[in-house]
C-alpha cells in the first residue's frame, strides 16, 4: 500500500478522548481503566486510530504558511471540492454551491432541524438500534423519541419494518424522522429498494427526513451508498442531508460538517434560524482540511482505507463466528462499527451483559455498552485500528472474557 495503516500511534496525551477519556466518567459511559499489565485498546469512540490522509496535513500546512487567521468566508475552492467529491463518490450530478451549507457538526444540524420543524412535546421517529447521541438531541430539545425496531431476517441482515414505521408515525402524529444511512451501529448500507420503501412511508405521512450520511464514503465492496435525496423527486424536496469528512478522514476534532438541501424554501428557513444562533461559523483550518481530504490524493487514501476496514470487519465477523460461542453479529456492509449480540452467551453462562462489558474493560478491551444504542444485550465495537491491535483485542475476548 502507498499509505500507512499499520503504525500503532501513541495517542495518549494528544487530545484523544478514545484514550484520555478512559475512567473519567464525564459522560458516564467511558470504559474503566484496565488492570495492571494490559494496554488499553480503544474500540469505543467512533474515530480511527489511523493518521489522516497526507493530503489533509499538506493542505493545512500550506495555509499555516500564511500567518493571519482573521474573518473569512467559505471559498469557491471549498464548495467545488464538495461538489466534485459527491459527483465522483456518489454520482451526484445536480449539486450546486447554493445547496451546500456549513454545519458546526452533525449535532448542530440535528438540533437546528428539530427546532425548525417540530414543537416541544412532538414526537420524532428513529430506527432502533440508533446512534445514542441523536436520542439525546431529541430529548434535550423537549421532544419524544419513538423507535421503530430493525429486525434480523433469516440471513442475519438488519431490515426496516415499514409497517411498524407507518403505524407509529400515524399513532404519534410524527412529522420528522431522523434517518441514518449508512446505519450506525449495525453497518447496514440500505439498498435502493429499501430506501424507496422507507421514503414512501415518510411521503405518505407528510414527514420530513433528516438523513445522517456522514458514513456515506465508508462502504464496502459489492455495496453502494445511494444518497437519500436521489431516491425520487419527493426526497429531493423533503430530505435534509448531513455530511462531513470527519468519519472518512478522522477529522472529528476539527469540526466541519455540512448540509445539502435542494428545497430552496426549506434551505432558507434553516439558514435564517441558524443565523439567530450565532454559533454556526466555520473554522478556517477545517475548511482547508476538507479541501485536502476531498482531493484526488484524498480519494486514493480513502480507497486504501476501505481495503483495511473491510479486512478488519471480515476478520472480526469470522473470528466471532468460529471462535466465540454464544455471540452473534452481522458482517457490516459499511462504516467501521460492529454490533455484537451477547444474548445467547449471557443466557448460557448466567453472566449479565454488565459483567461481560466490565470484564472486557478489565483486560483493556475498550468496547462500548450496546444498550446505549438500543441493543438489549449488545456491545458496540469500533474496528478502525491497526490490524495488530484488532488481533490482540480478539484474542483477549476469546481467552479472558468469553470463557
Amino acid at each position: 500500500m502507498k499509505f500507512d495503516f499499520t503504525t500503532i500511534l501513541d495517542r495518549k496525551g494528544h487530545d484523544a478522548i478514545a484514550y484520555d477519556g478512559v475512567g473519567r466518567k464525564k459522560w458516564g459511559i467511558e470504559p474503566n481503566p484496565p488492570k495492571d499489565g494490559y494496554e488499553f485498546i480503544p474500540m469505543w469512540v467512533a474515530d480511527m486510530c489511523f493518521a489522516t490522509a497526507p493530503a489533509v496535513i499538506r493542505q493545512m500546512k500550506e495555509r499555516l504558511n500564511y500567518p493571519t487567521f482573521g474573518y473569512f468566508e467559505a471559498s469557491k475552492e471549498y464548495e467545488q471540492a464538495i461538489i466534485d467529491w459527491h459527483k465522483c463518490q456518489h454520482q451526484t450530478e445536480i449539486l450546486t454551491a447554493q445547496d451546500i451549507g456549513y454545519e458546526n457538526g452533525m449535532h448542530g444540524l440535528v438540533n437546528s432541524v428539530i427546532e425548525l420543524l417540530t414543537q416541544k412535546g412532538d414526537a420524532v421517529l428513529l430506527n432502533s438500534p440508533y446512534y445514542v447521541a441523536f436520542r439525546g438531541d431529541v430529548k434535550h430539545k423537549g421532544r419524544e423519541c419513538i423507535f421503530s425496531e430493525l429486525y434480523l431476517d433469516q440471513d442475519g441482515i438488519y431490515r426496516m419494518d415499514y409497517e411498524d414505521m407507518d403505524r407509529k408515525i400515524k399513532k404519534h402524529n410524527i412529522h420528522l424522522a431522523i434517518f441514518c444511512s449508512p446505519h450506525n451501529p449495525t453497518g447496514r448500507v440500505w439498498t435502493k429498494e429499501e430506501l424507496e420503501r422507507a421514503m414512501k412511508v415518510f411521503e405518505d405521512n407528510d414527514c420530513y427526513v433528516l438523513s445522517d450520511e456522514i458514513w456515506a464514503d465508508l462502504v464496502f465492496e459489492e455495496h453502494r451508498h445511494i444518497p437519500t435525496q436521489q431516491v425520487n423527486d419527493w426526497t429531493r424536496e423533503h430530505v435534509i442531508a448531513g455530511y462531513a469528512p470527519s468519519k472518512t478522514f478522522n477529522l472529528a476534532g476539527l469540526i466541519g460538517s455540512y448540509h445539502i438541501i435542494y428545497n430552496r424554501e426549506l434551505r432558507e428557513r434553516l439558514r435564517r434560524y441558524e443565523a439567530t444562533l450565532s454559533y454556526n461559523e466555520m473554522n478556517v483550518m477545517s475548511m482547508h482540511a476538507l479541501i485536502g481530504a476531498y482531493s484526488k490524493e484524498g480519494a486514493q487514501w480513502k480507497d486504501e482505507l476501505m481495503t483495511v476496514l473491510e479486512g478488519n470487519c471480515r476478520y472480526a465477523a469470522s473470528f466471532i463466528k468460529e471462535q466465540i460461542t454464544g455471540v452473534n453479529t452481522s458482517m457490516p456492509e459499511g462504516t467501521y462499527m460492529m454490533f455484537l449480540d451477547c444474548s445467547e452467551y449471557c443466557k448460557k453462562t448466567g453472566r449479565s451483559i454488565e459483567e461481560v462489558i466490565k470484564a472486557g474493560w478489565d483486560y483493556g478491551i475498550g468496547w462500548e455498552d450496546g444498550r446505549l444504542f438500543g441493543g438489549a444485550c449488545h456491545i458496540r465495537i469500533n474496528l478502525a485500528l491497526p490490524h495488530a491491535l484488532e488481533v490482540e483485542a480478539f484474542q483477549r475476548m476469546k481467552e479472558l472474557v468469553f470463557v
